[in-house]
């Protein structure tokens, strides 16, 4: 029997093992490096990911031998925990050194199953700066350049700042803060270190990078930069070996002497806004700017009362968030309009900056029929090839359908009083004779009336009117904005007039109706408090009988006499 046991047990491991396998995630290996564009004899770092924490050994690397030089290769293991769920991580930290100027690819490299993808990298000769040979042969030296030295007042200048070092330096590194009279400084992401090969001596090199947006046009020069820093030195050190008496070399750290060096400075020519540049308009900079748009839900069915959330992004390359003017609201008169805050971001790339605006709204159509929603033209100045741009949106046509949910409170239409012309006499006298009749008939029964009682009991169908006001404190009250506008619905039914009518000679609840509105359709989740709509309800003044011009009220007597 423990032998049929044993069977069995091998037996059902091996069939849950491919389930296993089959259920749990499939490892990849992600590949990433810390830059894109690179100059020639300068070091770029490659990061292999992978959450596989079986995996042993290193990637092969052999592929890499045609095109780069394999300077370092570290591994990095780590472990999170989150929620109960246990995360390992193993990472490749592979410094190369490109052979070549151009395009090369970073191919692929296989650890174990695991393939990572390809990565285009950008490799870009340079010519020798304009240092003096004496400051490239220094232990320490620093460096400052400008993408261009000609821009547009309030448009993005990159300023790279670049400190070059052969020998280590202590942790006590400092560089003057970047300080431009009249211009707006944001920094592009965190400080580079990589290295370079320089007359045959590989240095470190750390690299800051900033955008610089000039707010005067004019002459302007970038102030020196000054960066200070400790050096570590070994000396040598003589000691006696105790069995032979012989002395011996070994080298030892000593702080070493501070070092001070100062870039050059830089001039840069800012250019006033084109005179042709359109009055009125926000000024707009930029190397690209495009605008997108989107829709949810779709609105291709989209019916009355329904909201719908309108999302306008627009991106700029070489502008900041901050520069972004507001886009044209929809201004509709059969929407309504619940705007949220605007989503500012920024992010940073080779060229520069990329700054982004989103603007979420709600809107409400209120009315059956073609809306139609206007074009959005947006006007900037193309920097890169120095022409006036216009980025669009075309106009959009939205085809409202009736509720049948809200068709109580909806106006109609009366379109048919329009007769075309040379219609039929006949279904006039017709119409005249059933009037006519009909008219008799009514002057009868109101003869009949008099004679009765002035009241008629008559039994009230559906929730009284006291129930429905009770339902709608109680809703408004509890903040439920849901459950008001049921009990709103309601009570309105039982009013002699539509809730429109009632909103619009009441400012106190047309304003509380735009906020419960506003808690219904709008995304942004804030709390409505409905004491507001309640003491409109209940302040709502009672509709004026007409009075008559002899001073007495228009409506015959109750009793006549």
């Amino acid at each position: 029997m423990s032998h049929v046991h044993t069977v069995v047990i091998a037996w059902l491991l091996c069939l849950s093992a491919p389930m296993a396998q089959a259920d749990a995630p499939a490892s990849t290996l992600q590949a990433s490096v810390d830059r894109t564009r690179v100059n020639t004899g300068e070091t770029v770092e490659l990061t292999l990911e992978s959450d596989d924490a079986t995996l042993f050994g290193k990637p092969d690397m052999s592929a890499l031998g045609t095109d780069f030089e394999v300077r370092d290769t570290r591994q990095l293991n780590s472990l999170t925990t989150l929620e109960g769920n246990v995360h390992a991580t193993t990472r490749w930290l592979i410094t190369l050194m490109p052979r070549r100027s151009g395009s090369i690819e970073i191919p692929p490299l296989k650890l174990g199953e695991l393939i990572s993808q390809p990565i285009a990298l950008q490799v870009v000769e340079v010519e020798p700066s304009a240092q003096s040979q004496d400051q490239k042969l220094a232990p320490v030296f620093m460096e400052a350049s400008l993408d261009q030295d000609t821009v547009y007042v309030q448009a993005q200048a990159v300023l790279t700042v670049r400190i070059y070092h052969s020998v280590s330096l202590f942790d006590d590194s400092n560089l003057t803060p970047l300080q431009v009279p009249d211009t707006r400084i944001e920094k592009l992401g965190d400080t580079r270190t990589y290295e370079k090969q320089i007359n045959g001596i590989r240095h470190g090199v750390i690299e800051m990078r900033y955008a610089l947006y000039p707010q005067q046009s004019g002459d302007m020069t970038l102030p020196a930069q000054e960066f200070s820093a400790t050096m570590v030195q070994d000396v040598p050190q003589v000691s006696q070996a105790a069995a032979t008496s012989q002395p011996a070399v070994a080298t030892s750290p000593k702080p070493g002497k501070l070092m001070r060096v100062i870039s050059d400075p830089l001039p840069l020519k800012v250019k006033p806004q084109p005179v042709h540049y359109p009055a009125n308009t926000p000024w707009l900079p930029a190397r690209s700017i495009s605008l997108s748009e989107g829709w949810s839900p779709d609105p291709a069915h989209t019916r009355i009362g329904d909201s719908l959330t309108r999302t306008l992004m627009v991106k700029a390359e070489g502008l900041s968030s901050a520069q972004l003017p507001p886009l044209p609201a929809t201004e509709v008169s059969a929407l309504r309009r619940y705007p949220d805050q605007p989503r500012l971001s920024n992010q940073a790339n080779e060229r520069g900056l990329v700054g982004s605006r989103e603007e979420r709204e709600a809107l409400v159509p209120n009315r059956p029929g073609a809306i139609e929603i206007p074009a959005v033209d947006l006007v900037w100045w193309n920097t890169l090839e120095d022409h006036l741009e216009h980025s669009a949106l075309p106009a959009r046509t939205l085809q409202v359908s009736i509720n049948p949910a809200l068709s109580v409170d909806m106006p109609v239409s009366d379109d048919s009083g329009l007769t075309a012309i040379g219609a039929p006499v006949w279904p006039w006298q017709l119409s005249t004779v059933l009037l006519s009749f009909s008219t008799l008939l009514g002057f009868g029964l109101w003869w009949r009336a008099r004679w009765q009682p002035a009241l008629t009991r008559v039994a009230q169908a559906g929730p009284s009117p006291r129930t429905v006001l009770d339902d709608l404190k109680r809703a408004s009250l509890a903040n439920d904005p849901q459950a008001t506008r049921q009990a709103l619905d309601a009570w309105a039914r039982q009013q002699p007039e539509t809730l429109a009518d009632m909103a619009a000679r009441f400012v106190p609840l047309s304003d509380a109706l735009d906020g419960l509105n506003g808690a219904l359709y709008s995304e942004t989740g804030t709390l409505w408090l409905g004491e507001d709509l309640w003491k409109a309800v209940k302040a709502l003044p009672a509709v004026e009988k007409p009075v008559d011009p002899n001073g007495g009220e228009s409506l015959p007597p109750l009793y006549p006499k």
